[in-house]
């Protein structure tokens, strides 16, 4: 995820990637270049995560422990602007549940649910200065 556009503590979280053909993760699919389609899962799953930051005031991010179901549409190709939501459907001190899903113009190009994630405390990670920094680097909800 490159930006975090909007969230509500606790609930839900849209943000956006750019699939920047600088990248060197491009493969081919149907002739022309393409995301792989777990990378885009990545980026739902990454949405989730920056929701647990925000949620918790950087007191917490989120480890991926399991995906229940992923469904992959269309391809993501160079150039492409893919947007993220995610929505939690649990969240306690110790895990995540939340589903999210990847627009590309409008058009659902990966759907996640039941993803599961396991709590930590931030601070074991990383120091609350650089979780802060991070987290002022991704939110454009002030137009920063």
């Amino acid at each position: 995820m490159d930006r975090i556009d909007e969230f509500e503590p606790g609930r839900s979280v849209r943000g956006r990637k750019l699939a920047s053909r600088a990248e060197d993760y491009w493969t081919e699919r149907e002739g022309r270049l393409s995301m792989p389609p777990w990378l885009v899962l990545e980026a739902i799953c990454q949405a989730g995560a920056w929701l647990v930051v925000l949620s918790t005031e950087g007191r917490h991010r989120a480890a991926l422990a399991s995906v229940g179901q992923a469904v992959f549409g269309p391809p993501v190709r160079p150039g492409d602007v893919v947007h993220l939501e995610g929505t939690i459907d649990s969240l306690d001190e110790e895990a995540l549940v939340f589903h999210g899903r990847a627009l590309v113009e409008g058009e659902v190009v990966a759907e996640a649910h039941d993803v599961i994630c396991t709590l930590l405390e931030a601070e074991r990670l990383e120091s609350a200065e650089s979780t802060a920094l991070l987290i002022r680097m991704l939110d454009r909800r002030s137009g920063a």
